[in-house]
């Protein structure tokens, strides 16, 4: 072999060479990043133990099964007046049902009822077509209205059905089966209910669904890979110490309020198909979502402040870019207006004693 043949088998090597680390190395340049192995505690995603909290007895009774918000929620100006018929109305009932946003029927039995009675004659669903219904006794022992509970003792109740939630507003269908269910457990303890005008109080949900619909806010961004993907173990891992921990829905993270019980301050969120993966470090992810239900968080706890400083950290540390849901770039001007327009929100919800984080609020923006 001569020397030039030698000289084109050398060049055609090295190039060769060449080529396969370009490739390696564009290769490990586009894949998913994935979680590093533990160092210390500041950098271990989150424990296997470590889950988005249930609600527990602190949250509202007349919570909603857990259906998915169907209702469209059209932008709707109104006077911030009173409701109809809630002039003068007495203060917040000391159980769950409350005058401003249920349909409150009086129920007075005969004589004393147990509470394994008045249990045994409740409907077996809670829930009048899209709404909560709720039953309550007065105990004859503390003076609370109550849950019916064994072993104690009602002689006045009270059924409760909501007049509105993101579903919609109560309809006269919905008060017909309230009338018909709150009927049937007055006749099973020998008592006599006491019904609204069905009119009135469908007016009084149209004017509620109305607040609702023009003071919901549901705050969602985006976070896009510049670069790099990222796989679910990544995005765990980043997230972790900001404080979120695993949610009970795949794809889920979940930034805990400080109150226990209460809905998350913040939720982060990607593709439930890569979580559930058979290997989800395989999985690769370019965008996740970070959201705020506005009426569900208290006012105190800033959250809108809060995401804005989880967002920046993230992106940040993954390499990423903060957008509308559109896909379009946020700058950093235009939180700003943002945050003025949810300080105004919060007043008005105020005034309305809708206050965010409120178990009123959470039932209705619910």
């Amino acid at each position: 072999m001569s020397s030039f043949q030698t000289s084109l088998v050398i060049i055609g090597a090295i190039v060769l060479i060449a080529v396969v680390a370009y490739n390696a190395w564009n290769t490990r340049r586009h894949a998913p990043r994935r979680a590093r192995a533990p160092v210390g505690a500041g950098h271990a995603a989150p424990e296997p133990g470590r889950r988005e909290p249930l609600l527990d007895a602190g949250a509202p009774a007349l919570a909603p099964d857990g259906e998915e918000a169907a209702h469209d929620w059209q932008e709707l100006q109104i006077d911030p007046a009173p409701l109809p018929g809630l002039e003068g109305a007495p203060a917040a009932q000391r159980g769950a049902l409350d005058a401003l946003v249920d349909v409150i029927v009086p129920i007075t039995a005969e004589q004393q009822v147990s509470g394994d009675a008045a249990l045994a004659a409740l409907p077996h669903t809670r829930r009048v077509g899209s709404k909560p219904f709720a039953v309550e006794g007065l105990n004859e022992t503390t003076q609370q209205w109550e849950k019916p509970r064994p072993g104690q003792r009602y002689r006045q109740f009270q059924a409760g059905v909501q007049l509105a939630n993101r579903l919609g507003a109560l309809n006269e269908i919905e008060f017909s089966e309230f009338v018909a269910k709150s009927q049937a457990f007055a006749d099973a303890i020998n008592a006599a209910p006491e019904f609204p005008d069905m009119l009135h109080e469908v007016a009084r949900a149209r004017e509620l669904d109305q607040f609702a619909s023009s003071h919901d806010a549901q705050l969602t961004f985006t976070l896009r890979a510049r670069q790099a993907a990222w796989s679910p173990g990544y995005i765990q891992q980043s997230a972790a110490p900001l404080g979120f921990v695993i949610g009970t829905m795949p794809g889920r993270l979940v930034l805990p309020a400080a109150q226990p019980g209460s809905p998350p301050l913040l939720t982060l969120g990607y593709d439930a198909q890569a979580a559930m993966s058979d290997e989800p470090e395989r999985s690769a992810l370019r965008e996740i979502s970070l959201a705020l239900d506005v009426p569900q968080v208290p006012r105190q706890e800033q959250p809108f402040a809060r995401l804005r400083e989880v967002a920046a950290q993230l992106c940040r540390n993954m390499d990423g870019v903060l957008c509308d849901p559109e896909g379009q770039p946020l700058p950093v001007m235009a939180m700003e207006p943002i945050a003025a327009d949810l300080e105004q929100l919060y007043d008005q919800l105020d005034e309305r004693e809708l206050s965010a984080g409120s178990l009123l609020a959470r039932r209705v923006f619910s």
